[in-house]
């Protein structure tokens, strides 16, 4: 009997089977560590907790963040998360050209009401 053997993704990988339809457009899935992970539907208690984050951090911003939700963050050529918030260096127009890493990040904000354990072992470390 042979071991298995687990594949890891990288961000190029991820986008390649976006572009070629293995992955739905509407899917609701991370990179985390070359593994392609399903997010969990967001419950009213996640959206509402999330709104008023966004909320608060626009109206005290004044240019000195810019308020970025549920966007990807390109951590390395294994992890891409989305994180429910991030609050990034401007100007925008930088990342037209790429994701923000993790210099372009003030404070990121998961919102785990369902997902606290795996948001804690796997993505806080990321």
């Amino acid at each position: 009997m042979s071991a298995s053997i687990t594949h890891r993704f990288t961000v190029e990988d991820y986008y390649r089977m976006a572009e070629t339809g293995i992955l739905k457009p509407d899917a609701r899935v991370e990179l985390i560590e070359g593994e392609i992970l399903d997010m969990l539907p967001i419950g009213p208690f996640h959206a509402g907790a999330g709104s008023e984050l966004n909320a608060l951090f626009a109206s005290l911003a004044q240019g000195r963040w810019l308020v970025w939700n549920q966007y990807p963050l390109r951590i390395d050529e294994h992890s891409e998360p989305q994180p429910d918030l991030m609050l990034v260096r401007p100007p925008a127009k930088k990342y037209k050209q790429s994701h923000p890493a993790p210099e372009d990040v003030i404070l990121l904000v998961e919102i785990a009401d369902s997902t606290l354990r795996r948001d804690r072992e796997i993505k806080l470390p990321l």
